[in-house]
Parts: C-alpha cells; sequence; structure tokens
C-alpha cells in the first residue's frame, strides 16, 4: 500500500513491494492518469451532446463535409505545433525535418492514404449517425468500435484474445442490440423531442459503418506505427493532410453547389467550431490517455461518458429513458468493463 515518506520529502511516493523493496513512483504520473482520464470523459460527452444540439436546430444547417475538412486542418496544425516546439521553434530545422520525411518520402507518406480516406469517410459516417439518433443512443450505439477493433487486431495483427475478452464482446453487441431495438409502441421507445425529421435506421447503418471503418483504420494505422521509425505526431501530420485533401474532394462532390451558393462556413455557429475543436484534440487526448492509463481505468471512463451523456440528455434534449435502453446500456458498460480488465490480465500473465 502507497505510504508517504516525509523523510525524503513531500513529493517521493512509496510503495512497498512483496520482497520489502521500496520503489518510489512519480506522484504526477497519477496527476496525468486521472487528469487525461477526467478530460477524455469531459471530450466525449461534450462533443456527442454539442454534435447532436448542432445537428439538431431548427433553421440554416452547416454543411458538415467543411467541418470534416476544417477538424483534419486542426489536427495538422496541433501536431505541427507539438513538432515545432520539440524542436525549439527553429524553423529551417524542422522545415528540413518536414520535406525530408514527408516530400523525400512520397511512398512512405502515401502509406497513410488508406487510413485517411477511411477516417474521412467516418467522420461524415459520424454526422449521420448523430443527426439521426439520439446522443445517448448513439454515445452507447458506438461502443461497437470496441468489437470491430479487437475483430481485426486478430485478422491483420494475429492477436489472441483470451474467453474473457471474447464474452465481453458477445456481451457489448447484445447490449447494443438491446438498445436499438425499440419497443412497437412510441410511447414506450427511448429518444429525444427533436424538431428535425430522423430515421433511426439510418442512424443505425452509419454507426455500424463507422465502427467498422473505425475499427479496420485504427488497426492499419497501429500496423503502420509499428513497422516505421516516423513519430506519432509526423505520421499524425501526414494523415491530416491527405485527409484534408480527401475531404475536400467529398465535400466537392457532396455539397459543391450548395457551398458555391451559400459559402464554406454557412450556418457556423460557436458550437459548430466547438465540435471542431473537440473532434480535433480528441485524438491527442486519446494518445495521453492510452499512455499514463491502463485498459480498466479508461473502461471506466467510457462507460461514466455513457451515464453523463445520458444524464444531460434527458435535461438538454428531453430524452425519455426506458426499462429497456437502461438494460442495453448496463451491458455495454460492463461489457466494456470486462473487456478493459481481461485485457489487462491478457498482458499481465505475457
Amino acid at each position: 500500500m502507497p505510504v508517504k515518506a516525509s523523510e525524503r520529502g513531500a513529493d517521493a511516493i512509496i510503495k512497498m513491494s512483496a520482497g520489502d523493496t521500496l520503489t518510489p513512483v512519480n506522484p504526477s504520473y497519477f496527476s496525468m492518469k486521472y487528469i487525461s482520464l477526467v478530460l477524455l470523459v469531459f471530450q466525449n460527452c461534450m462533443l456527442i451532446l454539442t454534435m447532436r444540439y448542432t445537428r439538431t436546430l431548427p433553421g440554416d444547417m452547416y454543411f458538415s463535409t467543411t467541418t470534416v475538412v476544417v477538424t483534419e486542418a486542426v489536427k495538422m496544425s496541433t501536431c505541427v505545433l507539438i513538432l515545432l516546439v520539440e524542436h525549439n521553434f527553429k524553423i529551417f530545422e524542422f522545415g528540413h525535418y518536414l520535406k525530408q520525411n514527408i516530400v523525400d518520402q512520397p511512398l512512405d507518406t502515401l502509406k497513410v492514404a488508406v487510413p485517411a480516406f477511411i477516417y474521412m469517410i467516418q467522420n461524415n459516417l459520424l454526422f449521420i449517425a448523430v443527426s439521426n439518433l439520439s446522443a445517448a443512443t448513439y454515445q452507447v450505439s458506438y461502443q461497437l468500435k470496441i468489437l470491430t477493433t479487437a475483430l481485426f487486431s486478430v485478422v491483420m495483427l494475429k492477436r489472441s484474445l483470451v474467453w474473457g475478452q471474447w464474452f465481453a464482446l458477445f456481451l457489448l453487441f447484445i447490449g447494443v442490440a438491446v438498445v436499438q431495438i425499440q419497443p412497437a409502441d412510441p410511447s414506450k421507445r427511448a429518444g429525444e423531442a427533436v424538431h428535425t425529421d430522423q430515421s433511426p435506421l439510418k442512424g443505425l447503418l452509419a454507426v455500424i459503418a463507422s465502427c467498422v471503418s473505425s475499427g479496420f483504420a485504427g488497426v492499419y494505422f497501429e500496423k503502420i506505427l509499428k513497422g516505421s521509425k516516423a513519430s506519432l505526431w509526423l505520421r499524425n501530420i501526414q494523415l491530416g493532410l491527405l485527409g484534408a485533401v480527401l475531404g475536400l474532394g467529398a465535400m466537392w462532390l457532396k455539397d459543391g453547389e450548395a457551398i458555391q451558393e451559400k459559402g464554406f462556413f454557412f450556418g457556423y455557429t460557436k458550437y459548430v467550431w466547438m465540435v471542431i475543436a473537440l473532434q480535433a484534440l480528441g485524438g491527442l487526448l486519446v494518445a495521453v490517455v492510452v499512455k499514463y492509463a491502463d485498459n480498466i481505468l479508461k473502461g471506466f471512463a467510457t462507460s461514466f461518458s455513457i451515464i453523463v451523456s445520458t444524464v444531460a440528455s434527458v435535461y438538454l434534449f428531453n430524452f425519455s429513458i426506458n426499462i429497456q435502453f437502461s438494460v442495453g446500456a448496463s451491458l455495454v458498460m460492463l461489457a466494456i468493463f470486462l473487456y478493459g480488465r481481461s485485457q489487462a490480465d491478457s498482458n499481465t500473465q505475457k
């Protein structure tokens, strides 16, 4: 059990092991771990709630395809700034570094074209999903990405899952199915009071497609990172660059004429900019959580995000909760916790 060693200073935390060995543990590690988890919960909840809010308001609607492009540009700019700090703001040295690793190695840069394209599709699908599903239903259903990521990891990275993980994935699937299968009587369904037309089936299909694309792109990107010496920030710059270019193409095909008529930033409000900021910084925050927290704590953070989003939806969107939604959401949260614990136990045994 950790005890405070006053004789070695207030910043020394001592952990006693079975062999009576005293091991100093940096207290800043614990601070970063829990701060990052709290921020992840906040980011997850605020992103879903704000995105849902902007897609259900009556009146002029912004073009979601433009926000995907802007988000990629913000992500890329953030990673450029981080690398610039690492190079002590030596502009010429930093410029040479980018040229050497991006311009002079076009084939290596093109490696991320596949995940960049899939992430671009996924981000557009998320707007379709959140436009047609309540914030709470979307938050629960989107956890299917755990299932798709695990399956792609088995196929593409040749990983093996323990029986506890398979059970958790089965439980996750059942929980999402319970949430999605609504009663025939409209008065007994879980949902929000909205002023815009929406199709739950369209939203469900968009979530499933998004989860599949997220799982594949995530595993593919991990495979690229493991087979390369390039830093995570450099890869994210490449992702952002290619994602923005591909996003412009998708934007032109889908909304080109309307954007020419109304403008790129048509319908943008402070809440739309908030969605862009939360989405852009979410990936960087996940990287911090992966570094400092374990899978069990990440599972708790995700489960807590579902609870907070559901409670907030009740007050913000008049979301009505029924027994079926409660059971399904509980199964999903239990599955997330069991999956994280099984993965942690498996890693400990290796």
